[in-house]
C-alpha cells in the first residue's frame, strides 16, 4: 500500500510550484492577446496561468489507474528483473481538455509502486495530437509529458523534473496509454522500462 505520509507539506508544496513551471517550459504555444507592455517572463506566467485554469475549469474529470511496468528484456539481466516489481498497481487523477486543435492537454496526480516496491508519485502536463481512425470512433494519440516526480531512490524522495513521450489509443473518454522511460545507462542491470495504465472519464 502506497504510504503518502512520507510526502510532507513542503514536498507537496514543491509539486504544486512546480508543476506550473513545468508546463510554462513544455506547453505548445498558442495565441495570446497579451497586451505588449509586459514582459517575456510575465506573458509566460499569465499563459501558463491562462492555460492551466482552463483545463480545471473546462476539461473532464478522469481517473488514472495503473497495473502493469514492463522492463526490457534486452536491457535487464534476468536476475534483475526477478528482484523487481512489475504490477505497479496505483491510482490518480486528472482533468483533460480537447483544445481548438482538435488535441488533448491534461492535467493529472498519479502514484504508483515502483520497481522497488515504493511509492513513486507524479504531478504534471500532457499534450496528445490525437488522430481519428477512419469510420470509427476509435482514436490514436502520441506526445508527451512534462512532470515533476518523487522517488525514494532519487534525491531522497524529492521532487524532480523529467519529460517523457506517451502515446494512446482508444476512444474519447476512455484510453490505454503507455509511457517509455528509456535506457540512461549501458550497465546491463539498468534498461528501459515500459508503463502502461488507463484513463478514463467520470461524469
Amino acid at each position: 500500500m502506497i504510504n503518502f505520509s512520507r510526502f510532507n507539506a513542503v514536498k507537496r508544496a514543491a509539486f504544486c510550484c512546480g508543476m506550473a513551471a513545468v508546463a510554462a517550459i513544455s506547453a505548445p504555444t498558442q495565441a495570446q492577446e497579451t497586451p505588449d507592455t509586459t514582459g517575456w517572463f510575465s506573458k509566460t506566467i499569465s499563459q501558463t496561468k491562462d492555460r492551466l485554469d482552463n483545463i480545471v475549469e473546462n476539461g473532464s474529470q478522469e481517473v488514472y489507474l495503473s497495473g502493469y511496468v514492463y522492463h526490457g528484456r534486452h536491457t535487464y539481466t534476468q536476475e534483475r528483473i526477478r528482484e523487481l516489481n512489475e504490477k505497479a498497481w496505483g491510482l490518480g487523477g486528472g482533468r483533460t481538455l480537447r483544445n481548438d486543435s482538435g488535441n488533448d492537454e491534461s492535467l493529472y496526480l498519479f502514484a504508483i509502486r515502483d520497481s522497488h516496491f515504493k511509492p513513486q508519485i507524479m504531478a504534471g502536463y500532457v499534450y496528445e495530437w490525437v488522430w481519428n481512425v477512419p469510420k470509427t470512433p476509435v482514436e490514436l494519440s502520441a506526445g508527451y509529458t512534462a512532470m515533476l516526480m518523487s522517488r525514494q531512490d532519487y534525491f531522497g524522495g524529492v521532487p524532480f523534473p523529467i519529460a517523457l513521450p506517451v502515446a494512446g489509443i482508444g476512444v474519447k473518454g476512455a484510453k490505454f496509454m503507455a509511457s517509455y522511460v528509456p535506457r540512461l545507462s549501458s550497465n546491463k542491470g539498468n534498461g528501459d522500462v515500459l508503463l502502461m495504465f488507463f484513463r478514463v472519464e467520470v461524469k
